[in-house]
């Protein structure tokens, strides 16, 4: 065979080599293509779909507020009532109290007592003032004031007690205790609640 008919069919297969290799590039880049296209528009579906989920759960968010607010209410004033009524004594039971010691004939004719601090969390309440002031005692008959006093003190949850004044009017005679209790007088109804 001719020299240039060898050279021809060696540049066909040449030519057709390089054809098929184009072709096949062409083809791996139109499958890419089709493939980042795919993938691209599965990613902005899905990109709609969260957005709108996430539009809906704020939505959502915002409806609840006012729930959110109420709480925060609510738990505001739980606080202020604990501090408000912290210091809620039961005037009653602790006026009787006082009046079971006293001998018979004489009796807590009036009272000027005040309730001390608010309780602090992680301090023995028996440390701590609770209501302090005055009881005026009064009776038809003379009595030691110190063993009042005496008596008094001897009550679990008096720190102080001391006779301040005695006085008599013809048959009524008057004695005034100036009295100090802890602070386990407090009902503690109105204490915060404990968070666990």
């Amino acid at each position: 065979m001719p020299r240039a008919a060898i050279e021809r069919r060696e540049r066909a297969v040449l030519l057709r080599h390089w054809a098929w290799g184009l072709a096949a590039a062409l083809a791996a880049v139109a499958i890419v293509s089709a493939g980042a296209f795919v993938l691209q528009t599965t990613a902005q579906v899905r990109l709609a779909v969260e957005q709108t989920r996430t539009s809906d759960l704020l939505g959502q968010v915002a409806e609840l507020q006012p729930v959110g607010a109420k709480v925060a209410l609510q738990s505001e004033l739980a606080d202020f009532r604990a501090q408000a009524m912290g210091t809620d004594v039961t005037w009653r039971r602790l006026i009787a109290e006082i009046d079971g010691t006293l001998p018979s004939g004489i009796a807590v004719t009036e009272y000027r007592l005040a309730p001390g601090g608010l309780p602090v969390a992680d301090v023995d309440p028996t440390t701590s003032t609770g209501v302090k002031g005055l009881v005026v005692l009064s009776g038809s008959s003379p009595v030691d004031i110190v063993e009042i006093i005496r008596d008094v003190r001897s009550l679990e949850d008096v720190r102080f007690a001391d006779g301040w004044a005695q006085s008599s009017v013809e048959d009524a005679y008057r004695f005034e205790l100036r009295i100090e209790f802890d602070q386990t007088v407090y009902t503690g109804e109105f204490a915060p609640e404990a968070v666990e």
